[in-house]
């Protein structure tokens, strides 16, 4: 799952939106990053509203007070940067990855060691192409996933989803 992932855009080309989608990611970076906060994803998607959200995190998780902030900095700075073109409005939603987050980063499968998680590929391991385990690190390339007492090595690059399980 190479990191261009972690920019959604759900729009068609009219939405005139694709050129500045990285200088958002940039300004989302910034006000993030001066509050020590990561931009984990960054989806926009145009229906009855046009919407952008922004999902953050930190080491020990994210708090109302971090989406407040990032939101009332980074909402000033697209309407004065004008980075999101038009006079329709938009909905900023800035949150953090929920407890059942995407996993798009090699160094989260090694972060969330242990936890339960649910991985698709785009080609098959033991002619599978779902799997849902444990995780157990990343190595050399491919993400360690315990299913059923046994590790399997599935490669990065063949994932097309992944995201952690809610354990009650």
């Amino acid at each position: 799952m190479p990191a261009a992932s972690r920019v959604s855009l759900l729009a068609g080309p009219s939405s005139g939106l694709e050129m500045r989608i990285e200088k958002i990611r940039e300004a989302a970076e910034r006000v993030a990053g001066s509050a020590g906060l990561e931009v984990v994803d960054i989806e926009w998607k145009v229906g009855r509203q046009r919407f952008l959200r922004v999902i953050l995190d930190k080491p020990g998780g994210v708090n109302h007070g971090d989406c407040e902030r990032v939101s009332h900095e980074l909402g000033v700075i697209l309407d004065v940067e004008e980075l999101i073109p038009g006079s329709a409005g938009y909905v900023l939603e800035v949150t953090s990855p929920g407890l059942d987050r995407k996993l798009t980063k090699p160094g989260e499968f090694e972060r969330f060691r242990g936890r339960r998680a649910r991985i698709s590929l785009s080609q098959p391991v033991e002619n599978q192409t779902f799997f849902e385990g444990r995780l157990a690190g990343y190595t050399e390339g491919r993400v360690q996933l315990e299913v059923n007492g046994r590790e399997l090595a599935l490669p990065f690059e063949w994932i097309r989803k992944a995201q952690l399980v809610v354990e009650w």
